[in-house]
């Protein structure tokens, strides 16, 4: 699932400078993620208004007030100015696993971190009700070619989290590209499955009862077939 409306840290893409001092560096990185953030937020801001499909890269960039070369040194597609978003959450699962606290699993971390997501109704898990994100969803999900682009972002999540489980718990590559497969999988359907019904005007409070209980037994089955893991 999309993470919230605010914006998140754009892609990665292109080099950044140096100096001597190491501080314009910095500087240089924030304002061009600021700059990624304007942009992509006015192209969601029509393709909200209009649809995905009726908006033009040349429409995008006159908005943003750049040239449409410029908007593609920033965004590579039309797709990443919805997707980049994810960029943040692309090892996500990695990054739990590898930052859990000694003698915690990593099904345990993964399970944990996902109960905490519901708890905070972070869109990620589903579980927001708030426009701006149920919006967003609906431009995903309702737009073919972002649902297909979608498909490599979750792929690099799987990756990630396969080299994650390897170096937690070992095993061989395709055991833990096996495994990363199946709980990014999980969390996948465990989200949509939340969001749907929040998007179908179910109340939050009542969602959240049955996600939790879902959650537990989706990691449980997890625990039983990926014992290395648990």
């Amino acid at each position: 699932m999309p993470p919230a409306t605010e914006s998140t840290s754009p892609t990665k893409t292109g080099p950044t400078s140096t100096s001597a001092s190491g501080i314009q560096p910095g500087l240089r990185a924030r304002k061009k993620q600021r700059r990624f953030e304007e942009i992509s937020e006015t192209a969601i801001t029509l393709f909200l208004e209009k649809g995905f499909e009726k908006v033009s890269v040349a429409e995008v960039a006159a908005a943003a007030e750049i040239s449409k070369p410029t908007l593609f040194r920033y965004f590579a597609s039309k797709e990443d100015l919805v997707l980049h978003r994810f960029a943040d959450h692309e090892d996500e699962a990695a990054r739990t696993v590898a930052a859990r606290p000694a003698g915690l699993t990593a099904l345990d971390a993964l399970h944990r971190h996902f109960l905490d997501g519901l708890e905070r109704h972070d869109p990620v898990t589903g579980l927001n009700d708030a426009e701006g994100v149920l919006a967003f969803h609906r431009l995903l999900y309702g737009t073919p070619s972002l649902v297909a682009r979608l498909h490599g972002y979750q792929n690099r999540s799987e990756q990630a989290l396969a080299t994650a489980l390897r170096a937690a718990h070992g095993g061989t590559p395709l055991d833990a590209r096996l495994a990363a497969a199946q709980i990014i999988a999980v969390q996948r359907v465990l989200a949509e499955d939340n969001w749907q019904r929040v998007a179908a005007g179910e109340p939050v409070p009542r969602v959240h009862e049955d996600a939790v209980t879902a959650a537990n037994g989706a990691y449980a089955q997890l625990r039983t077939g990926l014992t290395r893991y648990a």
